[in-house]
């Protein structure tokens, strides 16, 4: 009778270790999701709640996502007011606000086996979602911003939060929110030169030199450049062979 006891309470007692050895909890820098029917539905695990192993259930899935701000990158040819065409830059920083919202864009997170103790699950595995998700956003609403921005006059101060507030009434909704973007435009060199006798004309325009502003923009594009090479040349003879 004793011995069974025993044999009970030992059973009891590895049987709870193994529940709490195969558990992993949630931190506080990560949103732990689940799902028990193969990602047709998701919750969310609390920080600090237990986040179960899959078990026996086949369709148990479960995904990882960062609770901290992760940073990007966009790339892209646009074209600007009056047909000006630029290689655009996009520096970003970006969290993810709402990861029950997220994950419905970004499906393949979802594994089977992700650890949450895994360090690796939380930023490898979002440069894709980042492609699909949240740069495509970033590229439609840009495109539709520059097209009728003027690159002369252009403040890039604006343009930046002009975009960012733009690009998170796309992304919200979808459960990303922009903390701040940096914007690069990379110019061929006769738009760059357009640019300088532009604001080299207002400044003569601001100090009532508009006439010799112009002349001085007519004499700089009759100007030309001239690249003189230096060769060894050979003497003619002049003296006769005796």
């Amino acid at each position: 009778m004793k011995y069974t006891k025993f044999l009970l309470l030992s059973m009891v007692g590895m049987g709870l270790i193994w529940t709490i050895s195969s558990c992993n909890y949630a931190k506080s820098n990560q949103q732990v999701l689940v799902s028990s029917d193969c990602g047709m539905m998701w919750s969310l695990i609390k920080a600090g709640e237990a986040v179960p192993k899959a078990g026996i259930n086949p369709c148990y899935m479960k995904v990882v996502i960062p609770n901290f701000p992760m940073q990007g990158e966009s790339k892209f040819i646009t074209n600007l007011k009056d047909r000006v065409r630029a290689n655009v830059h996009i520096d970003y920083d970006y969290s993810i606000i709402a990861p029950l919202e997220f994950i419905k864009q970004a499906k393949f997170l979802g594994k089977a086996n992700a650890n949450p103790d895994d360090d690796a699950a939380l930023g490898t595995s979002f440069e894709g979602a980042e492609n699909m998700v949240i740069d495509k956003r970033i590229k439609d609403v840009a495109k539709a911003v520059f097209i009728d921005a003027d690159i002369v006059e252009l403040d890039q101060s604006d343009m930046e939060n002009h975009l960012l507030e733009a690009s998170n009434k796309v992304l919200e909704p979808l459960g990303v929110r922009l903390n701040f973007i940096t914007l690069t435009f990379d110019l061929d060199e006769q738009t760059r030169q357009a640019i300088d006798v532009s604001t080299a004309m207002k400044i003569y325009e601001s100090k009532g030199l508009t006439e010799l502003g112009k002349q001085v923009m007519i004499q700089r594009a009759g100007a030309t450049k001239m690249v003189v090479e230096n060769k060894t040349m050979q003497l003619p003879t002049t003296a006769q062979e005796e």
